[in-house]
């Protein structure tokens, strides 16, 4: 099995883990993760977009002139796709991108996101983030202990962790997700990726 060391808030190393195979140690499955990415960007997407067509632009209800005799072209409307004002041809209307991705294929991603990160050494598991009261000031100094100071990172705390949440989360650099909404992307989306050692464990027990 894989180890890792657990870290105090201070960057001191407080003990060592153990980490299942199963989700630390395959063989990253590119095409999924990109898969699940995929899934997760296209159902973001409001899909609101939308253009007129000659049947819903106003005006051109009148034949602009007669059908022969003038030595111009015939027309019918003025609302045609060739005329200015005129409707849009096969433009974009309302819909949804997302699409399915099997529950075994996110998990999969999970999996191989979380084994990518700790084989680059990206991976950090911090043993408590405890804060007494919200402090901006007090979450650098645990950033910069942990030599990741100005570093693009995302966090995982315990969903019940308030004051961690309030702390990082007016950090530009720090993208912090509650225990339980982790993802493909949010867990690539960073160039180190830290943890709360309970956090780590609800994860890994879910994905096992």
């Amino acid at each position: 099995m894989a180890t890792i060391d657990i870290k105090t808030a201070e960057g001191k190393k407080a003990s060592t883990a153990e980490l299942a195979d199963s989700v630390f140690g395959i063989e990253p499955n590119i095409p999924v993760m990109h898969q699940v990415v995929r899934k997760q960007r296209a159902s973001w997407r409001a899909g609101t977009h939308d253009t007129k067509t000659r049947g819903q632009v106003r005006g051109g209800g009148k034949k602009p002139w007669r059908q022969k005799g003038t030595g111009r072209a015939r027309q019918g409307t003025i609302r045609a796709p060739h005329w200015r004002g005129g409707g849009v041809v096969f433009g974009p209307h309302p819909r949804n991108y997302d699409f399915k991705v099997n529950k075994k294929e996110i998990k999969l991603g999970i999996r191989s996101a979380l084994s990518a990160k700790l084989a680059d050494e990206q991976l950090i598991v911090v043993d408590k983030l405890e804060f007494e009261k919200p402090s901006t000031k007090a979450a650098v100094a645990v950033l910069k202990a942990l030599e990741v100071e100005g570093k693009r990172v995302t966090l995982v705390v315990n969903d019940e962790n308030v004051n961690a949440f309030l702390s990082f989360r007016n950090i530009p650099e720090v993208d912090i997700v509650p225990s339980g909404d982790e993802n493909v992307y949010e867990l690539l989306d960073n160039k180190f990726l830290i943890f709360e050692e309970e956090a780590l464990r609800k994860l890994e027990e879910a994905m096992a």
